[in-house]
């Protein structure tokens, strides 16, 4: 499998298509060579992969010890990204970085091709095309987070502030990063409806995915349906289909209704500013990529490498949550949602992060 894969990978170096942003110290032989994969999407893209960039250049601008660039993978199969690792290596990268779930095959077998180099796969684990089963390397962490504790957050956010009481859920891909999110995001709800005495729902009709992160105008779409519905607030954990119902809440909001979006992974407000320089984002689910690839580069250079592991980032952690600052959220629902995280922090409450035990909660 491994030959295949380099026959593969060679012949799609030749085609695939180069995107990269190195630092002015990118050749500085003294410098350590970070690299960085995207995924579906690109470096610009409002979300994960420029979360991980921004990790990425945080720490080379802090510390000068680093040399960063990126590649963008002419498509999404396994040769296209194998290709982008391959050049990466062979122009003497010694860290690369690799977002997203869908990478946990690529780097398993990179890993293995690679031994001089290490790997940092956020949000995955590696293992087989094949099997899911974890497979550690001694090159590779593998960095997972609890999304559910910041989707926790937003479905009490969402339920003490929606007018019409029905709330909507839009998912990339049927995916654990993205279904924690939504099993968080129910529970927030639930959590809400009994703290509260209010009486808030999240229909299964409302609860939609889309199948893929890149179909902007489906995501549109999606949320038109669901606010011509009455729901007045959608969060959506799926890459450009949620930028894509945020610009449906701004074409909305822009013609006089009131409905809200709730962004994800990263603090999508400036997505959902309008020419009156407020935004339709009530508040995002965020997921501190960012923190989480500048720790680990670090690791990597302290001599502290974790190697072999997968590391789950909390909200204790400050590895999820919501933003520092949210514009749009009332100062009781704020409050609200201060008491939660103390209390998930504390240990009091345990937020559930799958289906079966969305339906025990509480």
């Amino acid at each position: 499998m491994k030959n295949i894969l380099t026959v593969l990978c060679a012949t799609a170096l030749s085609a695939f298509l180069l995107c990269s942003c190195s630092s002015s110290h990118s050749h500085n032989d003294d410098l350590t060579k970070v690299g960085m994969i995207t995924d579906t999407g690109t470096i610009e893209d409002k979300s994960f992969n420029q979360g991980v960039w921004e990790g990425i250049v945080s720490y080379q601008t802090d510390t000068g010890a680093i040399a960063a660039s990126y590649l963008q993978p002419a498509g999404t199969h396994l040769s296209d990204y194998l290709a982008a690792i391959t050049s990466l290596h062979d122009t003497g990268h010694e860290i690369i970085v690799a977002p997203g779930f869908a990478l946990g095959p690529v780097i398993h077998e990179a890993a293995q091709m690679f031994t001089d180099t290490t790997f940092i796969l956020i949000d995955g684990t590696t293992h087989t095309a094949e099997n899911q089963d974890f497979v550690a390397h001694p090159n590779t962490v593998c960095i997972l987070f609890n999304e559910h504790e910041a989707g926790f957050l937003a479905g009490i956010a969402a339920a003490l502030s929606t007018k019409t009481n029905q709330l909507g859920f839009i998912g990339g891909v049927e995916i654990p990063t993205v279904t924690r999110y939504a099993v968080g995001f129910k529970a927030g709800v639930k959590y809400a409806n009994r703290t509260y005495a209010i009486n808030v729902e999240l229909k299964d009709e409302n609860v939609m995915y889309q199948g893929d992160f890149t179909d902007l105008a489906a995501g549109q779409t999606l949320a038109a349906t669901m606010y011509a519905n009455g729901v007045d607030i959608v969060f959506s954990a799926a890459g450009l289909v949620g930028i894509g119902a945020i610009n449906e809440a701004k074409a909305r909001v822009s013609a006089g209704e009131e409905v809200w979006a709730i962004g994800v992974d990263s603090d999508q407000y400036s997505s959902g500013l309008l020419d009156n320089g407020t935004s339709v984002i009530l508040t995002s689910a965020i997921k501190r990529v960012n923190i989480a690839t500048y720790r680990y580069i670090d690791s990597i250079l302290q001599g502290t490498f974790p190697g072999g592991e997968v590391i789950t980032l909390t909200l204790a952690d400050n590895a999820v949550g919501l933003p520092a600052t949210n514009p749009n959220l009332a100062p009781d629902v704020v409050e609200a949602c201060l008491r939660a995280q103390e209390a998930i922090v504390a240990g009091g409450t345990v937020v559930p992060s799958r289906p079966d035990e969305l339906t025990l909660f509480l």
